[in-house]
């Protein structure tokens, strides 16, 4: 019988603790590893008295997450997504944010309309909690958590010395209580002063499980391929274009160049090639560089910072296309008449050449005509087709905008930081026309990715984004009548093309990030599966990511599957296990990647303002909340003006989309320009605070 077996058998018994059970069945791991697991099922669960453990069956109620936790309350959002559930501080049974409980709601309501209810188990309880060590008026250490800040937990008393007030810091819950109050912790990991960006970045990675380090046997198999020469045997049995005019384009900082490009004008079109690393030549199945790469899922970047996916042997070294040297690639060869349609495709293990390591605004200065002497002889090679495939470009973007797909702005941001690595600026990430250019051809090769695993009827990891919710609709068109836009669409759901003639109508206005953002909010998050549902916001029937498997593992999987399609195995059903535990793992580490990334820029741009106390400058109302109204500064650092800054009266919030106070009569709306001072920012928490300058 398994200790599993074991656990739930004596829980069927009765409540037990977990002291109780390890004494019952062995103080050992074993138990402890046991109970994690069941509880991560979803099994078993805490439940009050002491925190016994006991069978998630035998508690009622709806089941959800702690999405918010303040100093009296917190919100539970139900798994259906029915509406969030208030549930008074007395009432949380010390449950902590991203724990799954189960809550049995009130049957009197003091708010009609609203849902209260009362924790009645934990079911998925935390044991790490990240945040800022300080002492309390009582003179003991405490942690405020990063996602609970108004909430103090106590260290225990022998830790009260392991760390110093205003550190970053990683604890472990050595024992939970039924109140907030009554959980102890232990220290696990000090990253410096929370008013350094780069301790909270770290803090950050550490919560989201994101090392920046690699074990030992992941750095020993790298280290042997550090020196890798490609055999004869390998060079015999692939197509050699290193005679082609093959280039890459990125960031003047890019060291993981996972993608190049040709492109050869042919008698009635175009012969377009992408060329991406083959890092599934080199990361093997059941080795310990892909059992990392799997459980990493994804490079995550910020600031000046990766914390690859792959050890810098490969994402940096044999992997990586530079410029001038023979490289393994896997290259999707496309053939498009003169109207850029695609007639035909193949996919084919190569060996090429890249000829030069281009640069983004370099090359947006070639296509802009800037052809001075140094630049023409660093692109000599492929300089001339560059026109040819600026024209190419542009007729697949008007072929996309005709079809519908999307084009959200995302507000992204460039943060320049200095030698000891603190953000000295942060400006708006400009997009020229070479970056459309590769992003275009990128597109296509995904597409024919996900053409090619549809037609050989392959197990498949596909790029999903299926349609809106409604009810999100609903939200969407709210707030557009309430700015003057038109919002009725020709069915309940609108098509790509509606949201997308939308977006345009709206970039570079005012209420550019508002109206982007509730469009994007309406979408469903896009995901990988195994089964093709289509991409909503590309207008596209099939779509999957084959162009970066240096730094996404869904990529890599789908290298390995086609693969195995060219030497005849890739129909083989043993590759549908495969194909879903990757989608399902690349999704889950690509949102606590995104999230990770977000938090921590939130850092470096608080960093940033911190210099910037007392200045004004001119804002865009970016959101209408009942804390205040969110401003947008022209650079993508975005702060909040708190209520108690702008009403003397009781603010009146009129859908979210405008502010008033009715004792002096002004008010504000999505989309109206303000001139704001900056009062404060906390690099912690990532916050930027302003007041109305006037």
């Amino acid at each position: 019988m398994s200790i599993q077996s074991k656990i739930l058998r004596e829980l069927e018994k009765g409540p037990r603790t977990e002291k109780q059970l390890k004494r019952i069945l062995g103080n050992n791991k074993k138990v402890a590893a046991a109970l994690e697991m069941l509880q991560h099922q979803g099994t078993i669960c805490c439940k009050p008295g002491g925190w016994r453990l006991c069978s998630a069956p035998a508690v009622n109620g709806i089941p959800g997450t702690l999405v918010k936790l303040g100093r009296t309350f917190g919100f539970v959002r139900p798994l259906d997504d029915s509406g969030d559930i208030f549930v008074p501080g007395r009432c949380l049974l010390g449950a902590l944010p991203g724990e799954e409980v189960v809550v049995q709601l009130f049957p009197h309501l003091r708010v009609a309309g609203s849902r209260e209810g009362q924790v009645e188990a934990i079911v998925t309880p935390v044991d790490l909690v990240v945040g800022t060590a300080v002492v309390l008026e009582s003179g003991r250490m405490a942690l405020l958590p990063d996602n609970a800040p108004d909430t103090a937990l106590l260290l225990k008393r022998s830790e009260q010395q392991a760390v110093r007030p205003g550190e970053k810091v990683a604890c472990r819950i050595a024992r939970r209580g039924e109140t907030h109050s009554d959980h102890r912790l232990t220290v696990e990991r000090r990253f410096g002063m929370a008013d350094r960006a780069a301790s909270c970045a770290a803090a950050v990675l550490y919560a989201q499980d994101i090392r920046p380090r690699f074990d030992d046997d992941v750095k020993q198999e790298a280290a042997a391929l550090e020196q890798f020469a490609i055999p004869d045997g390998e060079l015999a049995a692939r197509t050699d274009l290193r005679a082609w005019p093959i280039f890459t384009i990125d960031g003047a900082a890019t060291k993981d160049i996972d993608d190049a490009v040709s492109l050869q004008k042919t008698q009635d079109g175009w012969l377009l090639g992408v060329h991406i690393a083959d890092v599934s030549w080199f990361v093997r199945p059941d080795t310990a560089l892909d059992r990392e790469a799997f459980a990493r899922g994804t490079s995550v970047y910020y600031a000046d910072q990766v914390v690859p996916m792959l050890p810098k042997q490969l994402s940096n070294g044999v992997c990586s296309l530079n410029p001038n040297e023979d490289r393994l690639a896997f290259s999707c060869l496309m053939e498009l008449d003169g109207e850029a349609n695609v007639k035909d495709w193949q996919f084919a293990k190569t060996i090429i050449r890249s000829r030069v390591k281009g640069v983004y605004s370099e090359v947006n200065a070639l296509l802009a005509g800037d052809e001075s002497a140094e630049l023409a002889q660093k692109y000599a090679e492929v300089l001339p087709a560059l026109p040819d495939m600026l024209a190419l470009h542009k007729a697949l973007d008007a072929k996309r905008r005709a079809r519908g797909g999307m084009e959200i702005e995302s507000g992204e941001s460039k943060l320049i930081l200095n030698e000891e690595g603190r953000c000295v600026d942060v400006q708006k990430a400009a997009r020229g026309q070479a970056e459309e250019m590769i992003e275009s051809f990128m597109l296509l090769a995904n597409t024919c990715a996900a053409a090619e695993g549809r037609r050989r009827d392959l197990p498949f990891v596909y790029r999903v984004h299926e349609a809106p919710d409604p009810e999100r609709v609903e939200s969407l068109q709210k707030l557009l009548r309430a700015v003057g836009l038109p919002a009725k669409f020709a069915s309940e759901i609108p098509t790509a093309k509606e949201l997308s003639a939308l977006l345009d109508r709206t970039k570079d206005t005012p209420l550019e990030r508002a109206v982007h953002t509730s469009v994007l909010r309406t979408m469903s998050k896009a995901k990988y599966e195994p089964v093709p549902k289509g991409h909503f916001s590309l207008a596209l029937e099939d779509y999957a990511h084959f162009t970066s498997p240096i730094r996404r593992y869904p990529d890599l999987a789908i290298h390995r599957i086609l693969s195995a399609a060219l030497t005849g195995q890739g129909a083989s059903r043993r590759w549908d296990t495969f194909a879903a535990d990757a989608s399902r793992q690349s999704s889950e580490r690509e949102v606590s990647a995104m999230q990770a990334e977000r938090s921590i820029e939130s850092c470096y741009k608080a960093e940033y303002m911190t210099g910037h106390v007392g200045e004004e400058f001119t804002a865009v109302v970016s959101g209408v909340t009942p804390q205040g109204l969110y401003v947008q500064l022209p650079n993508t650092v975005e702060g909040l003006v708190a209520t108690v800054r702008l009403c003397r009266g009781e603010p009146v919030l009129v859908e979210s989309i405008s502010y008033s106070d009715p004792l002096t009569g002004r008010s504000w709306r999505l989309g109206d320009t303000v001139q704001v001072r900056c009062i404060g920012a906390g690099i912690a928490a990532g916050h930027v605070d302003f007041e109305l300058a006037d």
